[in-house]
């Protein structure tokens, strides 16, 4: 099939079409008011015939020139809405609202390009768990300064993934070819850490029997992490500005310098601008680490990511097993003040606990099942049935989820894992008051 040699925006086309009826209609009415009144015919019935005609024909057109853009609209929103892993609860909402064709198409529009955002979360970043909206933003900045030389910072909490972050940055790079080379600060003694990041001479000290190559050595033309680099003794600290400053160094009991060309990436779960504050950390090296800085959210901020980390935990247990849907929800509410990876731990040993290979509520930590659960049973009375029992929970953890979405109702079907819809039936059924929770949040 020939391709067209020209090709019309519609931003162009539609204008030029409904303009041309416009020129036309004001051409033939000049023509026909200036033959009827050459004649003295009476003009009234005739310029009211041809005002409905041209309003007819536009009408047409109009029609014509919206059947022919949105027939290919239609037909992509019927195709998406029959993908598996499309979400439907937003657009049922909005059709059940009776909401208009656009508000529908932005619906549509969103839940696609939310969905492809995920896929390529998934495929870019399979070592990293996490397709909420707040971690995708992580994804794509991660993708925007890993190929280019920048020193970058990483912060964040204890257990929050900032070493898995830096491979990331690191395979993604220029320099994935190249070696990457990981050194803990808080894990070497400080009259250890000069040798180990440097390297040094035979005879530099006592126990020095041979050369050693320190790890800025054996990095040379790749990336090294440093990581919790905010305990780095503050001796270490000049040494290592004269590195990002120079790109050189010696080794210890050395004095030859020795020159790197070396990608820097520094991890901490401490405030530096803080220790800065405090005089424990130098402000010339803060500034020259935090050129591009990544701050990674806490558990707690992205719980919609949860469910799937769950999930991963539980099929790399040491045991099989399965998670129920009443132990998630514990897990969904629950403050995670270790992050992702008190998860990881709280899950295997979860896995190992049950004993029919399905972890329940019974399976996790008090500090977990006792939260909510214990907030809702102070407010059953004893004689209550287990139906009962379980509805208050149920109750407890939704009004949880919508104090936290701020009353957004999307949002907290997130939060629980579950669809909208669903949420709006249970909403109903506890005779919840939404407006109210908004209002307080």
């Amino acid at each position: 099939m020939q391709k067209s040699r020209f090709q019309i925006s519609l931003y162009v086309l539609i204008p030029i079409i409904f303009s041309g009826i416009t020129v036309f209609a004001v051409i033939v009415t000049y023509q026909l008011v200036d033959f009827y009144t050459k004649y003295q015919i009476e003009t009234s019935w005739m310029l009211r015939s041809w005002g409905i005609g041209i309003a007819l024909f536009t009408f047409l057109c109009a029609l014509l020139v919206t059947w022919v853009i949105l027939r290919p609209i239609k037909k992509f929103i019927r195709d998406a809405e029959n993908l598996p892993a499309f979400p439907k609860s937003q657009l049922q909402s909005a059709v059940d609202q009776k909401a208009d064709d656009i508000s529908q198409f932005n619906i549509i529009f969103e839940q696609v390009t939310s969905l492809l955002s995920k896929v390529e979360a998934r495929e870019l970043f399979p070592e990293i768990i996490g397709q909420s909206k707040i971690m995708r933003g992580i994804f794509s900045q991660i993708l925007k300064v890993a190929p280019t030389d920048a020193t970058v910072l990483i912060t964040g909490e204890s257990g929050t993934g900032k070493e898995l972050v830096a491979q990331s940055l690191y395979q993604h790079s220029l320099r994935k070819e190249g070696p990457f080379i990981k050194l803990n600060c808080v894990a070497i003694p400080e009259g250890l850490l000069e040798s180990e990041l440097f390297g040094h001479e035979k005879g530099a000290f006592t126990g020095a029997t041979a050369q050693k190559r320190g790890k800025f050595e054996l990095a040379h033309g790749g990336t090294i992490l440093l990581d919790e680099i905010g305990d780095m003794p503050l001796a270490t600290q000049a040494k290592l500005l004269r590195v990002l400053q120079e790109k050189e160094f010696e080794r210890v009991g050395g004095t030859k310098p020795i020159r790197v060309d070396i990608r820097i990436i520094a991890s901490t779960n401490k405030n530096l601008m803080k220790l800065v504050q405090e005089s424990k950390f130098r402000e010339d090296l803060f500034y020259r680490l935090n050129v591009f800085a990544l701050h990674l959210p806490p558990l707690r901020e992205r719980r919609e990511d949860i469910p799937a980390l769950a999930q991963g935990f539980v099929e790399t247990a040491p045991k099989p097993a399965e998670i129920s849907s009443s132990a998630l929800q514990l897990l969904m509410g629950f403050q995670w003040p270790g992050n992702v990876r008190e998860l990881k731990n709280i899950i295997e040993r979860a896995a190992v606990m049950a004993e029919e290979g399905v972890i329940e509520p019974q399976h996790l930590p008090s500090q977990i099942s006792g939260g909510l659960v214990g907030q809702a049973m102070q407010e059953v009375p004893e004689q209550a049935s287990l139906d009962d029992r379980l509805a208050e929970i149920e109750k407890r953890f939704i009004i949880d989820a919508l104090t936290r979405a701020d009353g957004v109702q999307v949002k907290a079907a997130q939060i629980l894992g579950i669809k909208e819809r669903s949420l709006w039936h249970r909403v109903k059924k506890y005779n919840i008051d939404v407006t109210t929770i908004k209002k307080s949040t």
